[in-house]
């Protein structure tokens, strides 16, 4: 049964800018969105991406392009996995293909790329505080801009969200127009006080009933405009006493609206350009809209691979190894059965890390906090200062969200809190804002933090064990996606002494010395370079970034002139220079070649071809052998 209905392509391909798109009627524009859903479907179906969070704000990207005059007017999104129609229209329809590919554009904004692109994003929360930036710049320049910021209601959770909101609020007058768009969702179903509150805001839905009616017949006279700006507010102040939480940071507040009725939401965007002060619109959409497969699970398709645009058929990945982040979750649920002080805590992610697993069984034991990492780590550091074990799982690149919290709050007070970072290293298609290359430099500067990355599943379960059972921070890193197809389930928990790397391959010339699953790329290339005859290469994988193996350091040290260390993040402050200050320090002479990332962001592409861009794929370590032993 086929859950698409194909149309065929009449507005697509003429609009090429937000200025073709005012040229259509309001019914040609509800054309042009169902054109844009199902391009965006069929596009996504081979070549994967944000999917349901990009058809869900169809409607309101092309109300506000159509309205607005981008990129004069300014529109900064939150995240940005929801801006896909927001490319289309702006002049890049022709490159969508490319999305995400190496060379091709961006999944997410980016400044470098598009003058439409008023800020870049990727993590979630920035809007309001970039858009708030942007206006007042614009009231300072004196050239009169208009700033949207469209924001999701999961980033609403985020702090960040609600600094931005204050100190926007503080000014009374600026064109600055806040969108909260309302799916109940950021990943998984969204969580805590702010979803119920969204779903019973304080101020009289028949009120704003009213006053949107009046706001649509009096957009295009402003003496009455102004007389309801005054009414309303007197109505709000006399009979509802309460105004609603948005309100109370002096922002103006108009919803709840169906942010899919494409001609109310013109109607209601150009009421509020002639509102000179902050103001929130509090649009109602639907993740997936459009696609029913999407609409029915809208937490796998958030990003659901490759799939048959026609039957809604998901294409399963070949590699038939477990994900990473399944044997973390099974591995968890495992421990916590035979530790009553284990609870997990995660951002906004349970399914994304697989901590779902241990929530179906023992959902009093894990908690989602929101896209709200700070906090995520300080509530962790109360669970530990309490008693528990507390086991909070963050993406590598989100745990940069919240450095000082895990110093102040964790290390500072030599807590029992085990970091689990996926998606540590490169990352792949979703490019330099998701890359978790950063957290083995920034976690090893960190006073008693132990860090910690497996080559493989069974090293990754073993670690888990190590941490949940040792009373201080501890930190594993592990790469997105499948294994080494090694066994792991149901084995025998092995503690792994902390600090003690191991030898994996015996030989003369020089030694590979590698970190987490950089050493199954080593592990290739001296396949490789040993079945040519020439050379003998010895491997050690050193399994803790801190503290180091110094008496496997002093073996390799004393035994190798030429040194080779490898690891899946940036160089500067990593494991390589670790390495090499170790040598130094003791007086080794070991020629040392460090592979890994140099002092630049690495953009979007498949992972192989950036492990061969950043120089340690498995060919390159072979060249850099070969250099060496010239």
């Amino acid at each position: 049964m086929d859950v698409i209905e194909h149309i065929e392509y009449d507005l697509l391909y003429k609009v090429n800018s937000p200025a073709d798109l005012k040229k259509l009627s309001i019914e040609e524009l509800k054309l042009y969105c169902r054109e844009v859903r199902q391009y965006i479907i069929e596009e996504c179906s081979k070549n994967p991406g944000h999917l349901a969070s990009s058809l869900g704000t169809i409607e309101l990207t092309v109300a506000i392009h159509y309205v607005y005059d981008t990129p004069h007017d300014k529109l900064v999104w939150d995240v940005g996995h929801q801006a896909y129609a927001h490319k289309i229209i702006t002049g890049r329809r022709d490159l969508f293909p490319t999305n995400r590919k190496m060379g091709g554009i961006s999944g997410f904004p980016r400044m470098a790329e598009s003058e439409y692109d008023s800020f870049g994003a990727g993590h979630s929360s920035t809007s309001i505080s970039a858009a708030y930036g942007l206006a007042k710049a614009s009231e300072l320049c004196g050239d009169n801009r208009h700033v949207v910021a469209v924001i999701g209601d999961g980033a609403m959770t985020g702090g960040l969200a609600f600094e931005g909101l204050n100190n926007a609020g503080d000014k009374k007058k600026g064109n600055l127009l806040v969108i909260l768009n309302d799916n109940e969702m950021a990943i998984d179903n969204a969580t805590g006080a702010l979803k119920s509150y969204l779903t019973h805001v304080s101020t009289s839905r028949h009120y704003n009933r009213f006053k949107r009616r009046l706001w649509s017949i009096f957009a295009h006279i402003p003496p009455l405009l102004h007389f309801c700006q005054k009414a309303g507010n007197a109505v709000k102040q006399g009979l509802l006493q309460n105004s609603n939480m948005f309100e109370s940071f002096n922002f103006r507040y108009f919803g709840q609206i169906d942010g899919h009725n494409l001609e109310e939401l013109v109607r209601i965007l150009k009421a509020l350009k002639d509102i000179n002060e902050p103001k929130l619109l509090h649009i109602i959409t639907t993740k997936g809209k459009g696609y029913t497969p999407a609409e029915d699970n809208q937490s796998v398709w958030h990003a659901p691979g490759r799939f048959n645009p026609e039957t809604g058929e998901r294409i399963p990945a070949k590699d038939s190894a477990s994900r990473y982040q399944d044997v973390f979750g099974h591995t968890l649920l495992e421990l916590a059965r035979t530790d009553k002080r284990i609870v997990g805590i995660t951002p906004a992610m349970p399914s994304g890390c697989s901590m779902n697993i241990m929530m179906q069984e023992m959902p009093e034991r894990c908690f989602d906090v929101g896209i709200a990492e700070g906090h995520a780590v300080t509530f962790s550091a109360g669970l530990a200062a309490g008693g528990m074990h507390p086991v909070c799982n963050i993406y590598s690149t989100f745990m940069q969200r919240a450095f000082d919290n895990v110093i102040h709050d964790v290390a500072l007070q030599n807590l029992p809190v085990t970091f689990c970072l996926d998606r540590g290293g490169l990352v792949g298609e979703d490019g330099a804002t998701h890359h978790g290359v950063f957290d083995l430099a920034y976690f090893s500067c960190i006073p008693n933090m132990i860090v910690a990355a497996p080559m493989n599943e069974l090293e990754l379960r073993n670690m888990l064990y190590t941490a949940v059972n040792t009373q201080a921070p501890f930190s594993i890193r592990y790469p997105r996606g499948c294994g080494m197809g090694v066994k792991w389930q149901n084995e025998p928990f092995e503690r792994i002494a902390i600090g003690k790397g191991r030898k994996l391959h015996e030989g003369d010339d020089i030694a590979i010395v590698s970190i987490g699953t950089t050493g199954n790329l080593a592990t290739e290339a001296i396949r490789q370079i040993e079945s040519e005859g020439k050379y003998s290469v010895a491997h050690y994988d050193l399994r803790f970034a801190k503290p180091l193996d110094e008496e496997l350091l002093h073996e390799i040290g004393a035994r190798f002139d030429k040194v080779i260390t490898i690891e899946d993040g940036v160089l500067r402050g990593g494991v390589g220079e670790a390495v090499v200050k170790f040598m130094n320090d003791n007086g080794y002479n070991s020629h040392i070649r460090c592979l890994g990332i140099d002092d630049k962001f690495i953009e979007h592409g498949t992972p192989a071809e950036l492990y061969a861009l950043c120089g340690y794929d498995a060919t390159s370590i072979v060249n850099a052998i070969k250099e060496l032993l010239k």
